[in-house]
């Protein structure tokens, strides 16, 4: 025998090990999750044959009805999975079965709570539910033979989820998998014939293909007729004993989901088949199940997830929709048919009128795959937007997981930037001491009469937000600000200039403009105030030469005696670090320096005539305006001698 066909003793990683021990201590809640998990696998098995078998028909062998099978062996405490799907090759068991941290292991420890309901819902966001085989089994057997490959090609992979797995070559007559499943002693249960055929209904009705067990009917051969002639001189033949027929039956509706209507699918229905198709273990949040029919005909079912999957942020990550054309499966994750914004959509879409012979070079250039993806993006925002309507603390749960990459949408898609903008939130200055966010059109109703702009602040946090002197002219005149405090939100506000007929204003960039808020007598003021302490404001910027870009008298501040804003043109602090963060060059600005001319400190400053004491004074306001905008000092050795000094002065 050749050194590749003995069996072969591999480790799995430490972060596999403890993985594997929290299967086996009976992580999941719902134990009889295993069987959902290994149709579900052997379920893709076959669609991934279908698929490549378009191209290459000799891939069916001699066996083109694709099925799962479930036996089990009360004496042996055995269960027995097996599909004729696409199998597996050496290596590809090694990656999927011998790399758990294939799945984002690591990640998955990190988010572990301790909870065990809470744990055995992060199990599906990992893609490790083959593992969920150790819930039950403490010795997991894989027998296994990719379709095309030689008899003599199988492999054989074997774990007690302990510290390794063996894995050898063998001989499989057919192609696919079969997973034998050797039950602990206190799971024996799941070997009987009413509990599986009860899981698999529960389960796997949906499933495009039949999931079979043994007929377990007994039943009696035609009774045989005397034949006087041909009776022996003993008598009459004896008739056959009693015999077991041992057949196979579907156990599983075996009917796509997605083709029945929807009056013929409970919501039981609905949520498993999401529990299928995206592997995840809760249940979703909304679904919409829709056939259109007409110029282009296609059916979908599109699913929004209750939690954000682990690699959400991984723009990279596999994404998009289960594609079929005509109901034979093309591919898992056609991403083609969803905007990267809306990545954490899930479902299926079948279609008419794509060309079976597609390849995802031709996905990306059909006009028909354009025309489903606009009319799939729009279904999938007023999905969100019928949430928001008609529960708002639903979306609010949304909103949490998945606002963030929501945001992403306005630059993506300027279609339907309005749709996008109505399911923003924002916490804002009248939602202090609440949880609720508010979104845009909320705020629109509740603008002052004579308010034409839609009024935000962009900062580092929501309590920096909170903090700011920016909004003290606001709180004042009771005018609602929205407060940003995302590392997205000055990116997302570059692409979102207005809201139903209102332009957004940043109240921290160029100059205050109220409007119609404010009177002609204010105005009035404001402009004698200014030429009263221009020879104050012309020193102040010969002190802080360069650091700035122009000092100016403000009338935004009521409480501090000055604050920084960017000028109308100039990138915000939050979108310099972004920039800075990811390496890329950043334009200098420099800030604008406003002060308060009714501030008591302003009034000394413009009255003061020892230029070294004015620098100081100066240069203590200047550092004290960058730390209410959340940023850092260019010198704090220099600021904290300047204030102590000032301080001393002041004891004395």
């Amino acid at each position: 025998m050749s050194t590749e066909n003995k069996a072969e003793t591999r480790g799995f990683e430490t972060e596999a090990k403890q993985l594997l021990q929290l299967m086996i201590h009976s992580l999941y809640s719902n134990k009889e999750i295993f069987l959902r998990e290994l149709i579900s696998n052997a379920s893709d098995a076959a669609d991934k044959l279908r698929f490549e078998s378009l191209s290459k028909p000799e891939l069916l062998e001699s066996d083109p009805d694709l099925r799962v099978r479930i036996q089990f062996d009360v004496e042996a405490k055995t269960i027995t999975i097996d599909d004729n799907g696409i199998g597996m090759s050496r290596e590809e068991v090694i990656t999927n079965l011998g790399t758990i941290a294939k799945s984002g292991t690591a990640q998955f420890l990190d988010a572990l709570t301790g909870d065990e309901r809470k744990d055995s819902q992060l199990i599906g966001q990992f893609g490790v539910g083959f593992y969920s085989a150790f819930i039950v089994a403490d010795e997991v057997e894989v027998l296994t033979r990719r379709a095309g490959a030689e008899k003599s090609e199988g492999v054989l992979w074997k774990s007690k989820g302990e510290a390794d797995y063996s894995i050898e070559a063998i001989e499989k007559v057919s192609r696919g998998t079969t997973v034998v499943l050797h039950l602990k002693d206190d799971e024996i249960e799941f070997a009987e014939s009413f509990r599986l055929r009860n899981i698999v209904k529960k389960y796997a009705d949906h499933i495009a293909m039949p999931v079979t067990m043994e007929k377990e009917d007994f039943s009696m051969p035609d009774e045989v007729e005397e034949d006087s002639e041909d009776a022996d001189e003993e008598g009459k033949e004896k008739a056959p004993e009693q015999v077991k027929e041992k057949e196979f039956e579907a156990v599983n509706d075996a009917k796509a989901l997605w083709v029945k209507s929807r009056s013929e699918v409970e919501d039981e229905e609905y949520k498993e088949f999401y529990k299928h198709v995206s592997h995840d273990f809760q249940d979703p949040l909304d679904w919409s199940h829709n056939k259109v029919e007409g110029k282009l005909e296609y059916t979908s079912l599109l699913y929004i997830p209750a939690k954000a999957p682990y690699d959400l942020w991984n723009r990279e990550a596999a994404r998009g929709l289960k594609l079929y054309v005509q109901r034979v499966f093309i591919m898992d994750d056609a991403e083609q048919f969803m905007p990267l914004y809306l990545r954490f959509v899930k479902g299926v879409v079948d279609s008419n009128d794509i060309s079976l012979n597609v390849s995802r070079e031709i996905l990306q250039k059909d006009p028909v795959v354009d025309s489903m993806r606009s009319a799939l993006t729009k279904r999938a925002l007023d999905m969100l937007g019928k949430i928001r309507k008609k529960d708002k603390v639903k979306y609010d749960e949304f909103w949490a997981e998945f606002g963030q990459v929501i945001k992403e949408g306005p630059a993506e898609d300027f279609a339907n930037k309005e749709k996008i903008a109505k399911l923003l939130q924002f916490s804002t200055t009248s939602s202090e001491g609440t949880t609720q966010d508010q979104g845009l059109t909320e705020y629109i109703e509740r603008m002052q009469e004579g308010q034409d702009k839609i009024y935000y602040l962009v900062a580092d946090s929501l309590n920096a937000a909170k903090a700011s002197p920016h909004l003290e002219i606001f709180k004042k005149k009771g005018i609602e600000v929205i407060l940003m405090s995302d590392r997205i939100d000055e990116w997302l506000m570059g692409h979102l200039r207005d809201f139903d007929g209102k332009e957004f204003q940043d109240i921290a960039r160029g100059e205050l403009d109220l409007g119609k808020l404010e009177d002609e007598e204010g105005k009035q003021k404001q402009e004698d105030t200014e030429k009263e302490f221009k020879d104050l404001v012309t020193r102040i910027k010969t002190t802080l030469g360069g650091d700035v870009k122009e000092v100016r008298v403000t009338h935004r501040l009521i409480d501090s005696p000055a604050c920084l804003s960017v000028d109308t043109n100039d990138m915000g602090a939050q979108m310099r670090k972004i920039m800075e963060a990811s390496g890329q060059e950043v334009p200098e600005t420099k800030p604008i320096f406003e002060i308060n001319p009714d501030h008591a400190l302003v009034i000394k400053l413009d009255t003061e005539q020892d230029e070294d004491r004015f620098s100081d004074l100066v240069r203590i306001l200047f550092g004290q305006a960058q730390l209410s905008e959340g940023g850092q000092l260019d010198n704090p050795g220099e600021f904290s001698s300047r204030l102590n000094k000032l301080l001393l002065e002041l004891s004395n």
